[in-house]
């Protein structure tokens, strides 16, 4: 049934570029009003894996499905439950904040006050209400992140995705990042995909996917997936576990 099913749910998703096998046989869930993480280094196969999600790439194996909407069958109504944040920078620089959120809500349907009473809550949601009228270019980097949590949330989604959302940023930008999207869980009950290669934007609570060489080597909670390894840190877990993991043919 779709209303008991789980936020994101992905079966035996394999994708090659080539002869190089990018991700082999993918499972994960993401269970509603939940912060998943899924951990890995650059390259493991993350961005492949939110291109699929997304629709950018077509999965030619397995199933993607969305509050239980399947991509495939169902592309419209599925992606219109998600909102994405992706590594790559790609608000318009020499529009305004405000403009820059605008334009996304008329994407999708919005216009007049309904957009403008949704663009003003999101501001104040990420804390930058005061700087609507300013030129993205003049934003921190990690300033120009929040605005696009914002836009990603425009249309209301339940399911949200953040691909090495904090990449480049200091550890105060960082920080705010986190917080921010983990307080999207809790009083809004969002569900959340957080890929990221920063062992310290895991809780011990969080549910882990480690995803290595395009491969799932590890699921759980984040301090069993510790313990399971010998590891006092996940950190620990992770060196153990991707040393006794076979590399996918590149």
């Amino acid at each position: 049934m779709i209303h008991d099913s789980p936020a994101l749910e992905i079966t035996q998703v394999s994708h090659r570029f080539g002869a190089r096998k990018a991700l082999d046989d993918v499972t994960l869930r993401v269970g509603r009003g939940q912060f998943t993480a899924l951990l890995g280094p650059n390259g493991a196969g993350k961005t492949t894996l939110f291109s699929i999600i997304t629709r950018l790439y077509s999965n030619r194996s397995g199933h993607v499905r969305i509050f239980g909407r399947d991509l495939q069958r169902e592309p419209s109504a599925a992606l219109a439950e998600m909102g994405v944040v992706f590594q790559t920078r790609t608000l318009d620089l020499d529009l305004t904040v405000r403009q820059n959120l605008g334009y996304h809500a008329s994407l999708h349907g919005m216009a007049g006050r309904v957009a403008r009473a949704r663009i003003e809550h999101l501001l104040a949601r990420v804390g930058l209400s005061d700087r609507a009228k300013d030129k993205v270019r003049t934003l921190s980097g990690g300033q120009s992140r929040r605005i696009e949590i914002a836009r990603s949330l425009i249309h209301a989604p339940r399911l949200l995705l953040l691909d090495e959302a904090t990449v480049g940023l200091d550890l105060a930008s960082r920080a705010d990042i986190v917080r921010i999207v983990r307080d999207l869980v809790r009083e809004d009950g969002l569900s959340v995909l957080w890929a990221t290669h920063i062992f310290d934007e895991v809780e011990p609570a969080d549910s882990v996917y480690v995803l290595h060489s395009g491969k799932i080597i590890a699921q759980g909670r984040s301090d069993e997936i510790s313990a399971k390894a010998d590891g006092a840190s996940l950190a620990e877990a992770f060196r153990a576990l991707t040393e006794n993991s076979p590399e996918i043919a590149r």
